[in-house]
């Protein structure tokens, strides 16, 4: 009977899962909001934003509120209810993640998950009621009463839920009072795991949910419907205009040549490493080091700053030009930014003075994990310094290389925005903008969203490629691959 009962409860607990893991994800889903109880909250809010962002729920209120068409306590009724969902929900994944441990962990798990069950049931009462006041408004037709479909959705997974909490507790044994809370080692490092793979998912997956406006005739404030559904109609311009070709082209042979550029010049941060390692004197090694990584942490906008002081009309190179007599009293200097010549390599220096610190980072870690017996040995057979460094280090490090070198390809249409969009101006904007700032001035600055959306898909699914092909190659010249 008891194995009868583990075996029940162990289908159960997936069905108890599968609902927390539902509900947490539709959080970030616009569409599946619960709170939306009226047209005048905006329709691409989450429940997450709902729930937190109290200003962001009422954004669009405050004539409402002025009027008398809402009162105000419904609508901070409505912001705690979905605050207590979100707690409730955080504490049912709480309850998930400790039904992967022994039977003591389990039963904990399931106050958990019960203590969360309860909370958003409490949340969608609340909900109701809110709805129910808006309901009963007198200017119901000017406030938009609207019962979400989320609530439904939301429902449903919570009895789920609150059905399988209460049949796991009814049904498992309770554990004995001297055990320990205990759980498998591959459960603890997926949970570790799990943080991680969340961010993920909310930052790089969840976005792609955007990928839909390529299909749809949208202008921002607008609304998605099958009257403005185009297909591929974006798709085809991209390569029927003329205009948008030669604009793609030329954003594309920048992107490709400072990208290249990086690449080809990826090895210095590695030698960088290699050489800040044969530093004997601790203390300077470790300036040397803090002092090259600073920059990494300063913005572009202050870099550009710094590059203004020193290369502008007034800056430091020509003042002390004038000083040195090179330049006359009358003599107007010149300003080195607005200059379009070799900005590539201009480009490429200011990221490398940035981030060549930083990217050394990873491959003084590599150093670290080389065996010291190589060197001992190396020292026996009568190598010196550079040898040691040529046989031994550089060997050692080859393999962390030709990894970052694989993200670099898989990368290379991404080499951000920044850098060239405080640095560009007129005169160097053909040869500065890259894919990125293409993308970001077609779509924010020009208003036309679908098509900038079309060419951020594109740059993916060939990122996807090159990062294949690249890993293919590695695995068929090395027999090493990252995928």
């Amino acid at each position: 009977m008891k194995e009868n009962n583990e075996k029940f409860t162990d289908k159960v607990y997936y069905v108890q899962r599968i609902a927390t893991l539902l509900a947490t994800a539709l959080i970030f889903f616009p569409a599946a909001t619960p709170s939306r109880i009226c047209t005048m909250i905006n329709k691409n809010l989450s429940l997450f934003t709902s729930g937190l962002f109290y200003s962001s729920l009422t954004a669009e209120m405050g004539r409402a509120f002025n009027r008398g068409w809402i009162v105000q306590g419904t609508i901070v009724l409505l912001y705690v209810a979905s605050l207590i969902m979100l707690l409730g929900i955080a504490a049912a994944a709480a309850g998930g993640c400790m039904s992967l441990g022994n039977l003591k962990f389990k039963r904990l798990g399931n106050i958990f998950s019960l203590v969360g069950a309860a909370g958003e049931i409490l949340g969608l009462i609340l909900i109701y009621v809110s709805y129910v006041q808006i309901q009963g408004t007198s200017n119901y037709d000017k406030v938009g009463p609207m019962f979400p479909t989320g609530y439904i959705v939301y429902l449903i997974l919570t009895v789920l839920l609150l059905v399988s909490t209460i049949a796991n507790l009814v049904l498992l044994p309770k554990p004995e009072k001297d055990s320990n809370y205990e759980m498998e080692s591959r459960f603890k490092l997926f949970l570790m795991f799990l943080p991680f793979a969340t961010l993920c998912f909310v930052f790089s997956y969840l976005p792609l949910w955007g990928w839909r406006y390529a299909f749809f005739n949208y202008s921002a404030g607008g609304t998605l419907s099958m009257e403005n559904f185009v297909g591929f109609k974006w798709f085809t311009s991209l390569f029927q205009s003329q205009a948008t070709k030669s604009d793609v082209v030329r954003v594309l042979r920048n992107t490709l040549a400072m990208s290249g550029l990086g690449i080809a010049t990826s090895w210095c941060a590695m030698a960088f490493a290699i050489f800040l390692n044969e530093i004997k004197n601790i203390r300077f090694r470790r300036f040397v080091q803090t002092f090259t990584t600073i920059p990494n942490f300063i913005s572009w906008v202050l870099v550009y700053a710094i590059a203004f002081a020193i290369f502008s009309t007034d800056g430091f190179v020509n003042t002390a030009a004038a000083q040195l007599g090179i330049l006359s009293s009358g003599d107007v200097g010149t300003n080195y930014l607005m200059s379009n010549s070799h900005i590539w390599i201009k480009m490429l220096a200011w990221g490398m003075w940035k981030g060549i610190g930083w990217s050394a980072i990873i491959y003084i870690a590599g150093i670290s994990g080389i065996d010291q017996q190589l060197y001992e040995a190396a020292t026996v057979d009568g190598a010196g310094r550079f040898a040691k460094m040529w046989h031994v280090t550089l060997p050692g490090l080859i393999p962390t290389y030709c990894v970052m070198l694989l993200m670099s390809i898989a990368n290379i249409l991404s080499n951000g925005m920044d850098q060239y969009m405080v640095f560009h101006n007129k005169v160097n904007l053909d040869t500065i903008q890259v894919l990125d700032f293409y993308v970001y001035t077609l779509g924010i600055q020009n208003g036309n969203i679908p098509l900038s959306t079309v060419i951020g898909m594109v740059k993916s699914v060939i990122s996807v490629i090159l990062l294949f092909a690249a890993n293919g190659i590695s695995k068929a010249v090395r027999g090493e691959s990252i995928v």
